[in-house]
């Protein structure tokens, strides 16, 4: 099988089976969305979602959270992987939300990157889920899915790398659902220490490219 004609029997089930996808994270405004993608970070949508309810009644937008101290926003969110640095991580950035953007979240991604904490993959994630934008956000699901079931090449061996590859080859009107689709795939079968390989609806078709397939 070619990797085009994978391709195209990956996507055709998901547009099947999951046709309205989106994040696992809650969320009740751009700025939720931002703050619960940049807690995420080397932690789960299930932990996130349970820090945030009480994060967003205390800090419901950037102009509550940017008059806040780095010690009040760390009380909420100590339970998450990195809590200090992801702390002042918010602060700083309601701050810049206030100062330079009136509180808003830009909608463009040059913008997005310049704000304290947030890289390409959160910038990549507001874009697609909140502002409907054909961006593929990779993080370690999205990049170890897309080695093992052969998506992408050996050579595409960085997240940019493998964002670029998969924007060529998932037309465009449905590269948003697609990230959901691969991590999805990757959080519940295609796991990183023990593959579902016999509950995977593509078990025929997958090369099972596991070597070198985790994010590096």
């Amino acid at each position: 099988m070619t990797r085009k004609e994978r391709y195209q029997v990956i996507l055709d089930y998901f547009e099947k089976a999951l046709p309205n996808v989106t994040t696992e994270l809650h969320f009740g405004s751009a700025f939720q969305l931002l703050v619960a993608t940049l807690l995420s970070a080397q932690c789960t949508d299930k932990r996130i979602n349970e820090v945030t309810p009480a994060l967003f009644a205390r800090y419901p937008d950037a102009h509550s959270m940017a008059q806040a101290e780095v010690e009040d926003v760390l009380e909420y969110v100590q339970s998450v992987s990195y809590p200090n640095a992801k702390a002042k991580h918010l602060v700083a950035m309601s701050r810049m939300l206030e100062s330079d953007f009136h509180g808003e979240v830009p909608s463009d991604p040059n913008l997005l990157v310049k704000l304290p904490g947030v890289g390409r993959k959160t910038a990549n994630v507001v874009q697609a889920v909140w502002f409907g934008k054909a961006t593929m956000a990779v993080d370690t699901h999205v990049y170890r899915v897309s080695h093992r079931m052969g998506l992408v090449p050996a050579d595409a061996n960085t997240p940019r790398k493998v964002e670029d590859y998969l924007m060529q080859h998932i037309p465009e009107q449905i590269i948003p659902q697609a990230h959901h689709w691969l991590l999805l795939h990757g959080r519940y079968v295609c796991k990183s220490l023990h593959p579902m390989c016999e509950k995977c609806e593509f078990e025929k078709i997958c090369p099972k490219l596991i070597k070198d397939s985790k994010l590096r």
